[in-house]
């Protein structure tokens, strides 16, 4: 049941791990040996009062978790694999209003609804202004650094675009926007100390989000206006959201297309620049494949998590009822059986059958558009301002169960 071919006490969730690096090498060895294996922990220690999880590690078995949402649920105890072990039931219940964390039918009621923000009319709608937006912000990133010092680009250039986007595409003003990133913040980075978050810190920034947005959903009830607010809540009762369906609406936006793109941009700006001649070729061609493989490469959600509805099979392992599954998106990802060479970053690789954007089923990304069209504009304008841009660092890693984060990466331009 155990993978004989690890550590004793070896976690794939361990946030101490996570900060240190992407456990690639022992991904490779449980695909290899044991691909659905039992991950024994410390009663508790994730917050669900268990002894542990199993391990998903391989493509095939992680998409099909993903797409048999009857079998595997994502309300028993949230997609969130490991929140702090002091975190009360009650805290983790209240997630289950998340869109993340919903099972059929009431997820597919509240997608159906959500999707009309997410049309390819709607995120076209966004094009010129997030083109704009990314040239301004490298621009500016460019200004600051011109007497060659270098620079953070992870606060002066990834975190923005991002925000503008989420904050553009439910019209929250310009002076407001830094309090989304803010709170997003806090949500995400609990497990980090350099922060000082704590889970109640973390609880009160969403909160923060859920009224924001709430008195947001009321004035366009109010006086409704051309944004995805009044298409989601103006007519509510009539197939719309509810005012605290959207707040919770507005959490996952913040976190789920926020801090997941961010950390797309910065790892892909890290790979472009220990992979010289792939940033030669992006800024000779500009792929339009390059941005998948960045997902891929990045795979900013290391790994989200089900629990089974009733005994079942996976992998050869018996699965019982209430067991938590753990999906690895980043083992998937590099799975040699879809993927050839998956260590090398290719911006040309197609087919790429990746699931930085989940695994297909009822949770696939729905923001995915807008995330490739973001990823597309930034490269685009930091290949016009900033082509000679280089390393000034090694990255610093967030410190977290499941996020494959950067929080600092210094550049020179």
């Amino acid at each position: 049941m155990r993978c004989p071919h690890l550590p004793e006490g070896f976690d794939f969730t361990d946030p101490d791990l996570l900060q240190d690096r992407v456990p690639y090498p022992e991904f490779a060895r449980a695909r290899q040996t044991a691909p659905v294996f039992w991950c024994p922990q410390p009663h508790g220690i994730a917050g669900f009062g268990d002894d542990g999880y199993w391990v998903v590690t391989r493509h095939a078995d992680v998409k099909y978790v993903s797409t048999h949402p009857e079998l595997f649920s994502s309300t028993t105890n949230t997609a969130v694999i490991r929140f702090n072990q002091n975190i009360t039931r009650d805290q983790i219940e209240v997630q289950r209003l998340i869109m993340l964390n919903m099972d059929p039918p009431e997820h597919t009621r509240v997608r159906q609804i959500v999707q009309r923000g997410f049309t390819p009319r709607a995120i076209r709608s966004l094009e010129s202004t997030l083109r704009d937006r990314a040239r301004r912000i490298v621009d500016t990133a460019l200004t600051a650094s011109k007497g060659g010092d270098s620079f953070d680009f992870v606060t002066n250039i990834a975190v923005e675009l991002p925000l503008q986007a989420i904050a553009e595409l439910i019209g929250v003003p310009q002076q407001d926007r830094a309090k989304i990133f803010d709170w997003s913040n806090k949500m995400a980075a609990y497990d980090d100390p350099e922060y000082a978050i704590t889970e109640e810190i973390g609880a009160e920034a969403a909160m923060e989000i859920v009224s924001y947005a709430m008195n947001l959903a009321a004035a366009r009830k109010e006086c409704p206006a051309k944004d995805i607010v009044s298409t989601l809540v103006a007519a509510e009762g009539e197939g719309n959201l509810l005012a605290d369906e959207f707040g919770f609406f507005v959490i996952l936006l913040a976190v789920a297309g926020n801090e997941t793109t961010r950390n797309a941009i910065s790892h892909g700006m890290h790979a472009f620049l220990t992979h010289p001649d792939q940033w030669e070729l992006y800024k000779r061609e500009r792929p339009e494949t390059a941005a998948e493989e960045i997902v891929r490469w990045a795979t900013p959600v290391v790994s989200f998590q089900r629990t089974a509805t009733q005994d079942t099979e996976l992998g050869g392992q018996k699965i019982k009822a209430g067991d938590r599954v753990g999906l690895f998106y980043s083992s998937a990802n590099n799975d040699p059986e879809l993927f050839d060479e998956p260590e090398r970053f290719d911006i040309l690789r197609d087919p790429n059958p990746h699931l930085g954007f989940g695994g297909g089923g009822p949770h696939f990304c729905l923001g995915k558009s807008l995330a490739v069209l973001e990823i597309n504009l930034i490269f685009n304008a930091i290949a016009d301002a900033l082509p000679n841009l280089t390393l000034a660092g090694d990255p610093r890693r967030l410190r977290s169960a499941w996020l494959n984060g950067i929080k600092e990466l210094q550049v020179s331009p």
